[in-house]
């Protein structure tokens, strides 16, 4: 009995191993949209406080780590955290980089997420086209999803 629960606990460990693997959140914003222009798929900023922010830690429990999130989410975006931790240490160039977004998209509350279209311009400066933004959505993946892709479904 004790090695059937022990092969059935091996077996979803590495079914949740499998989910998660392959789902890449990104920190440089230049990084990532270089590939999401080359990939054509819209960012995906996610503003949190992952060391303090409540509702950004149930947002990823319930939402982020969910299978039907991170089938939807390597189909569809370039995933990016702009994370403002309060006891995490952080560089100083993602710190500067991570408000200036903040600032640039107005984000007052977490969490926020922007969905972007970047966009080259001259001498090769990006700028980012808001499409659209939301926060927590109660119902799980499914209602979140819904919200985001009708942000996404927007830019046709």
């Amino acid at each position: 009995m004790k090695k059937i629960i022990l092969i059935l606990s091996i077996s979803l460990l590495s079914f949740v191993a499998q989910a998660q693997e392959g789902l890449t959140w990104h920190t440089d914003v230049s990084k990532a949209s270089e590939i999401s222009l080359k990939e054509n798929k819209p960012l995906f900023l996610f503003f949190t406080g992952s060391d303090w922010c409540g509702w950004c830690i149930r947002l990823q429990k319930e939402v982020f780590k969910q299978t039907e999130f991170i089938t939807w989410a390597k189909e569809n975006v370039i995933l990016v955290e702009l994370d403002f931790p309060r006891r995490t240490p952080q560089d100083d160039t993602l710190k500067a980089q991570n408000k200036n977004l903040q600032q640039t998209f107005q984000v007052r509350g977490y969490p926020t997420v922007w969905f972007v279209n970047p966009q080259v311009l001259e001498g090769n400066k990006i700028n980012l086209n808001a499409l659209g933004s939301t926060g927590y959505v109660a119902g799980g993946p499914v209602k979140w999803l819904e919200v985001a892709n009708g942000i996404l479904n927007k830019q046709i």
